[in-house]
This record gives C-alpha cells, structure tokens and sequence, in this order.
C-alpha cells in the first residue's frame, strides 16, 4: 500500500494545539505497515476517555475540550483516523474501506496502547468507527457517549442532507476541508483554525480518505459493511453499561440518529441524555466545555 505522510512543518503553530504528538506503526492489512497518530494527555494511571474524530477532521477537534478533560484527572487518548491528522495517509481510495477503519482503529486501541476501563466518546465517523470497536471488545470499555453519529445497517431511507452530501464529496472538483468544517458549525472559526483543518491535506493527493469516507457509510441492505454493523447492534442490544447521547439541535445530517440508540440498548435508559443547544455538526467546536463536562458528569 501507497502512504503519504504530512509533513511536520504543516503543524507548526496550530491555534491552541500544544499536545505532544505519539505514534504507532500498525499494519495496514496489507502485508505492510502505517504510522498512526494519537494525543495521550492527562495522568497514565488514570482511565483513559477516548475521543474519536470522524470526516473530514482530525484530533485539532478536541483541543477545546481536552484541556478540561484533563484538569479533572482523567487521561485522553485522542487518535488520527488513518488517512487524516497526522497519521499516514494511503493514496488511493480503494486503500480504505469500512472493516480496515475498524482493524486499524482496533490494533491501536487494543493491541498497541492495550486500554482498559476506557469510556468511548465519538462523533460522525468516530461513531461508525469506535463503536464497531466497542462491540468487537465490550470488556474494553466501561462506558459509551455518542454524538451526532450512527451505526448505519443500510436499513431505512438516508436523510435528504445526508444524501446530498455523499453527492457532494464524489463529484465536487475541490474537496475544501477547512471550509467544510467552518460551514458545519455555528461557530466563527479564525483564519488560523480554518488552516489548522486544512494542514493535514497539502494538496489534493493527500484526500483519498477524506474524499471516499462518505461513500463508505452503509446505506443498502447489501453494503459490504451492513452484515458487521448488524452483529455489533447485536452487542448494544445486549448492553448494560452506561450509553449516553448528547446530539446537537443544528445538524440535519444526524437529526434523529439518537433514536435508535435511545429504543434498543439497555444501558441507555436512565442515562443523562442531553440535547446541545446552537450547536451544529461539528459540536466539539460549537459547545466543547458542555460536552466536556457532560463526560466529567458521566464518568463521575
């Protein structure tokens, strides 16, 4: 497999991005293998919170709510999905698919950092991803906290904005993922944030993950991924431990996506389920310290 791998100097003086960067080599299902990046902040000893990013971001979206995180005690490990961030980015977009997400998020979690305790918090991607995770290595995690996100069988019908935007990321000729953050939240972000978003891509041969993620998203019976996600719907029906949702009021992607969630997993009756006001997608830039203190709450 083909990578590209950002370099350093894009990341230099990122607006309230002090973290120190930590890497992994995982294989990359290929007979090969990648560099993977995370942010691991906080006391070692602590539980960890992992907090997933989806697409078109990467770990800079946490940078609001880690700081707080931390100043309660707890540990953040917070990955670069491959082919965003600072972790290696394979060129093509066949490279990337639903199940390699999910093996190549795994060996990090699992294999390489070996977490335990852990409470699961994702959003967008990070919850198609994380939870698959999740319910792969139940006795991994304590807890879940989920966000403007799913778990896609490809049963039902797409929401009209969801449709729209998988159109959208196939056929656009410029792929502006700076402007696709800025225009998925109802924060103004500074021009420095804006080019933070867009640091991990120099150019268009660095998007094949960004560009094909939408794509990847179940959205027939049939779908490559349908069979797996149905298996791990298996697990959260089954689930007993703390599941919480906290979706946001202005994201028409996911409006809803918490109902699933809410009717069929058993840990989420009783839970602090909350819904974020004036925020849109990307509510980890909209109402971090909400959000943050939402896990502080759970955790307890």
């Amino acid at each position: 497999m083909q990578t590209l791998r950002t370099p350093d100097e894009r990341f230099a003086d990122l607006p309230d991005y002090p973290f120190a960067p930590h890497y992994a080599e995982i294989s990359d299902q290929e007979g090969g293998t990648m560099r993977v990046h995370y942010l691991d902040e906080g006391p070692a000893d602590a539980a960890p919170i992992v907090l997933l990013h989806g697409e078109p971001s990467w770990s800079y979206l946490y940078r609001k709510m880690i700081p707080a995180l931390v100043t309660a005690g707890h540990r953040c490990v917070v990955p670069d999905v491959v082919g965003f961030g600072k972790s290696d980015k394979p060129t093509e977009q066949s490279d990337y698919t639903y199940a390699r997400h999910v093996a190549w998020m795994s060996e990090l979690l699992v294999e390489h950092l070996d977490l335990t305790d852990a409470t699961f918090f994702g959003q967008d991607w990070g919850g198609l991803v994380g939870l698959r995770v999740v319910a792969d290595h139940p006795d991994r995690f304590a807890r879940v906290v989920v966000g403007n996100t799913g778990l896609p069988t490809g049963a039902g019908t797409p929401s009209d904005a969801f449709m729209a935007w998988q159109k959208f990321s196939q056929e656009t000729p410029v792929f502006d993922v700076g402007f696709l953050i800025q225009s998925a939240t109802t924060t103004e972000l500074s021009e420095g944030e804006v080019a933070a978003y867009d640091a991990p891509f120099p150019d268009d041969t660095y998007k094949a993950g960004a560009r094909i993620f939408p794509a990847l998203v179940p959205t027939r019976a049939d779908d490559p991924a349908s069979d797996a996600n149905r298996a791990a719907w298996d697990v959260f029906k089954q689930w007993e431990k703390p599941f919480v949702c906290c979706f946001s009021d202005s994201d028409p992607v996911t409006a809803g996506g918490d109902a699933p969630f809410l009717a069929l997993v058993p840990g989420a009756q009783g839970q602090p389920h909350v819904t974020i006001e004036g925020a849109a997608h990307f509510f980890q830039e909209d109402a971090a310290p909400q959000l943050a203190q939402l896990l502080i709450d759970v955790i307890g």
